[in-house]
């Protein structure tokens, strides 16, 4: 299945191209890489990638006192980010992203994929309440079909989230399409975009299935 590509930077869609995530994504698509190193390189480049999805968040004036001085400087505004990894390969983002922001909260939305329909069934949903004051990074590897992305970003919606950022690291066109289409004031951030999708819905080259690879079942 192929798709118009969208443009590999707008405001609502960026792909990281920072060299060391390159690298790591290259990586990670080998077929050889051995489960334990697969999940430290989904955990870095989630990492790499929270620089580039934190960049515009609000930022207020505050006084510190130094070890010489009393002098001003800057910290988070307001609630803290909430991490919502989507089940189950959601999951490998996670701590990454909680090493460069420990103070985030995490909830947790629980999907699969009908591997005869391609469509999302949820079972599980759990995040704060205070939903509308606080930043939502919304994680899953693999961007495909945008089916479950667009069925956990309604989700949050309708739990109260106004502020959603989609982070995956392999898109494939017709995903990032169908998330905008659903949900066009969602940004995404993604570390590759790539041709398109097979008949079985898998990203071509892809990576293979990152929940498998992750955590060693098929």
């Amino acid at each position: 299945m192929t798709t118009t590509p969208p443009a590999r930077s707008t405001p609502l869609f960026t792909v990281v191209q920072h060299p060391l995530v390159r690298h790591k994504v290259t990586l990670l698509r080998d077929k050889n890489t051995p489960k334990k190193i697969f999940k430290e390189l989904v955990d870095e480049i989630a990492m790499l990638m929270a620089y580039e999805a934190t960049a515009d968040l609000a930022l207020e004036q505050v006084s510190v006192e130094t070890p010489l001085e009393t002098t001003q400087g800057e910290r988070l505004a307001g609630k803290k980010l909430t991490l919502v990894p989507i089940l189950r390969a959601g999951l490998g983002m996670v701590d990454g992203i909680l090493r460069l922001v420990p103070s985030a909260r995490v909830g947790h939305i629980g999907l699969y994929r009908d591997h005869d329909t391609l469509e999302p069934v949820d079972y599980y949903f759990k995040i704060p309440a205070d939903a509308p004051e606080r930043e939502f990074l919304l994680l899953d590897p693999m961007l495909a079909t945008g089916g479950s992305a667009v069925a956990a970003i309604t989700a949050l919606k309708r739990a109260g989230a106004q502020r959603i950022r989609f982070l995956c690291l392999v898109a494939a066109p017709a995903g990032v399409t169908r998330v905008h289409e659903a949900h066009p004031d969602v940004p995404i951030i993604c570390a590759a975009l790539d041709r398109e999708l097979n008949a079985h819905g898998y990203i071509l080259p892809g990576l293979g299935d990152a929940g498998d690879r992750l955590f060693g079942t098929r």
